[in-house]
């Protein structure tokens, strides 16, 4: 199993229902597919650098997860049909990154 971090952008016309919604849709097909969730971070409402479908903002989340190498293609076809969904990046995380987004993560949780 491979560990991946796929961050994605919703529409910013949804409301909180209909994210939550969609974020827990996403986590869920992924546990079907037999992946670990690790992490997920709502980052909230960013302005884009540049507008996509004439919106210049969006919802963020990220993802961190362990799945089979076989699962990233299926979820990217799903993110491809859902409208809700701006932009996404799917990213394997090799030792390195892996240790990285751990110290990140843990830094971010002393602060709060």
């Amino acid at each position: 199993m491979n560990r991946y971090e796929t961050v994605f952008i919703l529409n910013p016309v949804l409301s909180d229902d209909q994210i939550k919604e969609t974020v827990k849709k996403y986590e869920e097909f992924l546990v079907s597919k037999g992946a670990k969730m690790i992490a997920k971070e709502d980052w909230g409402l960013k302005k884009l650098a540049y507008a996509i479908q004439h919106k210049k903002s969006g919802f963020y989340h990220l993802f961190d997860f362990e799945a089979p190498g076989e699962s990233i293609e299926p979820l990217e076809l799903a993110f491809r049909r859902d409208e809700r969904m701006m932009r996404y990046l799917t990213v394997r995380l090799d030792k390195h990154a892996a240790a990285w987004a751990d110290k990140r993560r843990s830094r971010i949780q002393e602060k709060a």
